[in-house]
């Protein structure tokens, strides 16, 4: 605790804002905390705790960056003119909207929620944690979890 102002000034120009540094350092306390049983022997733990923030800041900014291009590939890809679907595009994608329905009516409420606010509605992950009273890494982790469940049961329906 002592360290915690330090570590959140370390971490902020890394990842951009206080509020994610503050995330960064609070992650980086559950890693540091030992488990049960005999301590480990760490020569200073203060150097530690901040290459654990430092490493989580890092991880933090690429996870960013990452989302950022694929949102950008995204939007990329859907850009461009619209055209008519044959009957039978029609009829397909119809098919798969009910497989992608089914799919998230599996789902528990929060997690289809957050999937629900990413990919229809355009939220952030900023919006979608806000939202649901939940840190970003949390709201992220939601929306991969639904984008993978569908994924699976699309594979599934077309083996």
């Amino acid at each position: 605790m002592e360290n915690r102002p330090a570590l959140v000034d370390y971490a902020a120009p890394i990842v951009g804002s206080r509020s994610t540094a503050e995330d960064a350092v609070q992650e980086a306390y559950f890693r540091f905390v030992p488990p049960p049983g005999p301590p480990a022997d760490i020569g200073s733990p203060a150097s530690y705790l901040f290459r654990i923030v430092r490493n989580i800041a890092i991880d933090m900014t690429r996870r960013v960056s990452s989302e950022t291009r694929r949102d950008a590939q995204l939007a990329h890809a859907t850009d461009g003119a619209a055209c008519t679907p044959s009957p039978e595009e029609k009829t397909l994608h119809r098919e798969t909207l009910a497989l992608v329905k089914t799919a998230l009516d599996e789902l528990p409420a929060e997690t289809r929620k957050a999937f629900e606010m990413k990919r229809l509605d355009g939220a952030t992950y900023d919006d979608i944690a806000a939202h649901l009273g939940m840190s970003k890494s949390s709201a992220h982790r939601l929306v991969q979890n639904a984008l993978s469940h569908v994924m699976r049961r699309m594979y599934e329906k077309n083996r």
